[in-house]
């Protein structure tokens, strides 16, 4: 094992934290599943910084990175909503999101070409505010009880930076593939 390797190997790691994470939420061990949880963002923390700082980025990372926090978040929204903790119609945008910048990560691959893009700065904000929402639900029911209007103020926010970032998402890659497609067009004329 090379040290280069080590920001996949805590990625690696992350993803096998979803299990236990999910387990503790299942048994009412909110205790066990924030302990955890925070272990994973602190894991996602740690790799990114070794990645960058140290010039480690690798193609498998940039995949198994993501995929380490969607598996997170998105079993995370689905057993939380199940449990009744979150609000299904919450759970099936945060899903729905994902499902579309997924498809049209695809359909944009297949099409034309991978997206060579930064991720979107609401797309950033949205996914800290997802999982900011999953860290306090855990903690007001595995240790200290929280005002019901934070959590509902927080489920709105979050439920509007979902649907913003979807579809600006949309957006910008129908935006870009439109152009794209036009000066290819063009081209062939």
């Amino acid at each position: 094992m090379k040290a280069r390797h080590i920001p996949n190997i805590i990625s690696v790691c992350r993803i096998l934290l979803v299990y236990p994470v999910i387990s503790s939420m299942l048994e009412k061990r909110f205790d066990w599943a924030l302990t955890l949880f925070v272990i994973a963002g602190v894991s996602d923390a740690l790799d990114g910084f070794l990645a960058k700082h140290f010039h480690w980025q690798s193609r498998l990372g940039s995949y198994i990175d993501p995929l380490a926090d969607k598996l997170l978040l998105v079993s995370s929204y689905i057993v939380l909503s199940f449990m009744g903790l979150l609000p299904f119609w919450l759970m099936a945008t945060v899903v729905l999101r994902d499902l579309v910048i997924f498809t049209g990560a695809v359909l944009y691959y297949f099409l034309l070409r991978p997206f060579e893009g930064q991720p979107l700065l609401i797309s950033k904000v949205n996914t800290l505010l997802q999982l900011f929402l999953v860290f306090i639900i855990l903690l007001h029911h595995g240790f200290v009880s929280l005002p019901a209007s934070l959590i509902t103020g927080l489920t709105a926010i979050v439920f509007l930076t979902t649907l913003v970032s979807g579809a600006m998402y949309v957006y910008v890659w129908g935006s870009s593939y439109y152009r794209e497609t036009r000066v290819f067009g063009m081209r062939n004329d």
